[in-house]
């Protein structure tokens, strides 16, 4: 899961310091105006958190499977929750957090549409990332930078407060998308870890 997340967004992340004037100045603006906020947004969904311990995390899993809400997701690696109305066709959704010091600090989830073949165009990534980026409209407001990619296509950037949330397509069947705490980015930067890697290269090549 975190291996496709480490080549994919740097991707993203180049084409704001390379694509002409609009796309890095405008995250810079973003990220600078929220975290000078002082405004502080760690929820995320499910009753999950930035700040969560590992502990809290496996406790709220565990009452979350009982109520039947989610299950064990990809080889028994990830949490898995079935979209039924969310999205505009079936869908399920993956994720597993990135603990720093012990706590969540960054939340990679995974769509794809349930009933997806390569030859049914409603049910490609061009339609889940716009129906992904709808549903977390409403979730979490308007106000998603676009960024556009000659080979990779349109990613979905927001920062409120401390909390950034980037979509964009993974391959032919998914599309991601990352809460990242902002507020953390040194430890991101510094951790041992896939997720701590991607930290460093984006805040490399936005420092550029």
């Amino acid at each position: 899961m975190k291996k496709e997340i480490l080549w994919l967004l740097p991707i993203f992340i180049f084409i704001w310091i390379f694509s002409g004037c609009t796309p890095n100045a405008k995250y810079e603006r973003m990220l600078k105006r929220e975290l000078k906020s002082g405004i502080r947004n760690d929820t995320l969904f499910m009753g999950i958190h930035f700040g969560m311990s590992e502990k809290e995390f496996y406790t709220r899993c565990w009452d979350l499977n009982k109520q039947g809400l989610i299950k064990q997701g990809m080889r028994n690696m990830t949490v898995e929750y079935i979209l039924k109305d969310e999205l505009k066709y079936p869908g399920t959704m993956d994720f597993y957090p990135e603990f720093v010091d012990g706590i969540i600090s960054e939340l990679p989830v995974q769509f794809l549409y349930n009933g997806w073949t390569p030859w049914n165009k409603s049910l490609s990534t061009d339609s889940l990332q716009v129906d992904v980026l709808k549903w977390y409209e409403k979730q979490y407001g308007n106000g998603f930078l676009e960024v556009e990619h000659s080979k990779r296509g349109i990613a979905y950037v927001k920062i409120d407060g401390n909390r950034r949330i980037s979509i964009f397509k993974g391959d032919d069947m998914h599309v991601w998308a990352v809460f990242t705490n902002m507020l953390v980015e040194q430890e991101l930067k510094n951790a041992e870890s896939k997720i701590g890697d991607i930290q460093k290269d984006i805040s490399n090549r936005l420092e550029q």
